[in-house]
């Protein structure tokens, strides 16, 4: 019986590949033998989830003509990565990627560290930050308060609690767009309600259209839905979408669903303007593509002259309510590990969200509502959310000049708000980077986790996560892993230090 669960096609694992072998050489790069170049890329991708372990390889001849070069050395890199364990082959049943005995199975997304690893780990993996307390604690026993009359139904409220279903439709109205609760519908994190919208529109082999880059997790929740993706380039540095470009392909491909991130773009950064996004629904519109606009970074402007000045929602160009869907979270604003997003939409799409949601997870946990729920109505989501901005705006200046001392042939743009720093490696492979980085002590996720088919080979992302002395030792520990890839090295990497914050 075979052992591999999927397969790459030989044109796939082409492109992924070449996406790496494109890239402009770092200054003193060895270049390895074609065999070992192969290997290694071969073994970057399993090790970063973008080959599943136990996926079935293209047979040896197959590859060797979809790359261009001879059946040797496709068999000579298959030889090295069995001898590596990262490859486990049959006869009669092929060959497919396999992990190391003692080696963690690769993350499919951006998984944050566990807290056993974080004294030799600096953790640049996760967009997060710790909860701006004391407002989660004051949030969750303000909850514990209300809990009482919940307590005595069943639980299950599919579309959110109507408390804080009316509190989310009121805050859209002060905003400027009128908004009735059964426009609402409240989900478990913004993942879910995004997971929920492509059930209902998406559909196995459905068009998608998404930004290039667009969210690491986002794009993989729609790679496992069955979705195919049709990347759309974002516009130079922070200027936000290439309009001309998503009217062309919304008329050519006539993907059912568009998801964009129009408020401090992840991994960008970028902020779109208000006309940028009236032609972009205006595009939707005409093409008959749901807009599926996320929201969760809408609050975290870090410069002051944004405030009161930022763009209107994208949903306030659709005021038929036919085209743009948004969805909200209070994952990224306040705290991820309060596992609350909500879905904006016309009264007839929330219905048939919540109708399908019976197959799904049922509701989302009522503490958990309660709590955001005092936030809003007590202002202490307002006091919350300006720590979380303070801190992020400390963390991102400190980054930034850290990343400049060490690393300044890097080149990035500063954003005004957001979570994250998209950055060129210098002309480096950022999946090497990443690798690398483990081997020293500091995790970073590489630039094709937000692309299509490997593209963005030479960018990183890093988050406003760590500020101080813990940016300046990151800062250092990344330039200790361009160095190693720089050089070649593929082992003999200093041992990370551990260091406490």
């Amino acid at each position: 019986m075979a052992q591999w669960t999927s397969a790459v096609g030989a044109a796939q694992l082409a492109r992924l590949l070449k996406s790496q072998q494109d890239r402009p050489a770092g200054p003193g790069t060895r270049r390895p033998p074609a065999y070992r170049a192969l290997a290694d890329g071969i073994r970057l991708l399993v090790l970063e989830g973008r080959v599943p372990v136990a996926a079935r390889l293209p047979a040896e001849r197959e590859l060797a003509l979809a790359l261009s070069v001879s059946r040797t050395t496709v068999a000579a890199a298959y030889e090295a990565l069995r001898t590596e364990g990262f490859l486990e082959s049959r006869r009669g049943a092929g060959s497919w990627t396999a992990v190391p005995a003692g080696n963690p199975l690769p993350a499919r997304g951006l998984e944050p560290l566990p807290p056993e690893a974080l004294g030799s780990m600096i953790d640049l993996g996760c967009a997060a930050l710790p909860a701006p307390e004391p407002w989660l604690t004051r949030a969750v026993q303000g909850a514990l308060e209300e809990l009482a009359p919940y307590a005595h139904t069943h639980g299950d409220y599919p579309a959110g609690l109507p408390a804080l279903r009316a509190m989310i439709a009121e805050r859209y109205t002060a905003r400027g767009i009128p908004t009735m609760p059964e426009q609402i519908m409240v989900t478990t994190g913004a993942m879910g309600a995004i997971d929920a919208i492509c059930h209902l529109f998406g559909g196995r082999g459905e068009r998608i259209a998404v930004e290039s880059p667009s969210y690491a997790n986002i794009l993989q929740l729609m790679r496992e839905a069955g979705a195919r993706l049709v990347p759309v380039a974002m516009a130079e540095g922070l200027s936000g979408w290439d309009v001309d470009r998503w009217r062309q392909v919304l008329r050519e491909a006539a993907p059912r669903i568009a998801y964009v991130v129009a408020d401090f773009h992840n991994p960008t950064g970028a902020l779109a303007d208000e006309e940028q996004r009236r032609r972009l629904v205006e595009a939707a519109r005409s093409a008959g593509t749901v807009l599926v606009a996320d929201e969760t970074m809408t609050e975290l402007w870090l410069e002051d002259d944004l405030e009161g000045t930022m763009p209107r929602p994208v949903c306030g160009f659709d005021p038929a309510g036919s085209t743009v869907v948004t969805v909200g979270s209070a994952s990224k604003a306040f705290w991820a590990g309060m596992r609350i997003g909500w879905v904006r939409a016309a009264p007839d799409v929330i219905r048939s969200l919540v109708a399908a949601r019976a197959y799904a997870d049922l509701g989302t946990p009522v503490l958990e509502q309660l709590a955001v729920n005092w936030l809003f109505s007590t202002g202490g989501w307002e006091e919350a959310v300006r720590l979380r901005r303070a801190q992020a705006r400390e963390n991102r200046d400190a980054l930034v000049a850290a990343v400049r001392r060490e690393l300044p042939d890097w080149e990035f743009e500063v954003p005004q708000g957001g979570l994250t720093l998209w950055v060129r490696a210098g002309g480096l492979s950022g999946s090497r980077l990443a690798e690398a980085g483990e081997r020293v002590g500091v995790r970073v996720p590489s630039g094709p986790r937000f692309g299509v088919d490997g593209a963005f080979e030479g960018f990183v992302r890093l988050p406003f996560t760590v500020g101080g002395a813990v940016a300046d030792e990151a800062a250092a520990r990344l330039a200790s892993a361009a160095r190693l890839v720089a050089s070649g090295g593929a082992g003999g990497a200093e041992a990370p230090r551990t260091f406490v914050a």
